[in-house]
């Protein structure tokens, strides 16, 4: 059974996020300034008349549809603009999300724990880097089987080596690969699988 993640936080990575949010809400108002504009500049190209107490008023049509036309826009922008917000937040969060367990995956691998997998929510971006990255943690942690199984191999068969049997230059030779071998041991050490 597949281990389901819940969102915690919505805003994972502020910084993107908000600015995400603010780019898509300013080109919502920028739309909707462009709309007013438009429509005020092709109405002021007509005449309209119309009654407005028991006066007969003659303007372009502009200029009557304008207060009308600002209050719509302005009530449709606002509606527009928080579902837009709402929207970006959660694209932004379905981006930034997955880049923060990635960054966080990282961090453990650099200090050596391959134990850990990258997961991200079905609903999330990078389906592909998940699956290819986890290829590579299992690669990686295989290799790293191999290397502690040859290390253990190679120290028994150094230990197995009697030193006394063998001439002085040997003997230092024999000395200094047990200390390699040490130190491999001790940098393999430190990668948990």
């Amino acid at each position: 059974m597949e281990k389901t993640y819940k969102r915690r936080k919505y805003l994972v990575d502020k910084k993107f996020q908000i600015k995400f949010i603010l780019r898509f809400s300013i080109l919502v108002l920028a739309g909707g300034f462009i709309t007013v504009v438009l429509l005020y500049y092709l109405a002021s190209q007509s005449t309209t008349v119309a009654i407005q107490n028991s006066r007969v008023l003659a303007r372009t049509t502009g200029n009557f549809i304008l207060p009308l036309l600002l209050q719509t826009v302005l009530l449709v922008t606002l509606i527009v603009g928080a579902a837009a917000a709402a929207l970006s937040l959660l694209i932004s969060h379905r981006i930034s999300g997955p880049l923060f367990r990635f960054k966080k995956v990282m961090e453990s691998l650099e200090d050596g724990d391959f134990s850990t997998e990258f997961h991200i929510r079905s609903m999330d971006q990078f389906h592909e880097l998940e699956q290819a990255f986890n290829a590579m943690i299992r690669s990686t942690k295989q290799e790293l089987h191999k290397i502690k199984d040859n290390l253990g191999l190679l120290k028994q068969k150094l230990d197995n080596i009697a030193e006394q049997d063998l001439p002085e230059p040997k003997r230092r030779a024999l000395s200094e690969l047990k200390e390699i071998s040490e130190e491999l041991n001790r940098t393999i050490r430190h990668f948990r699988t």
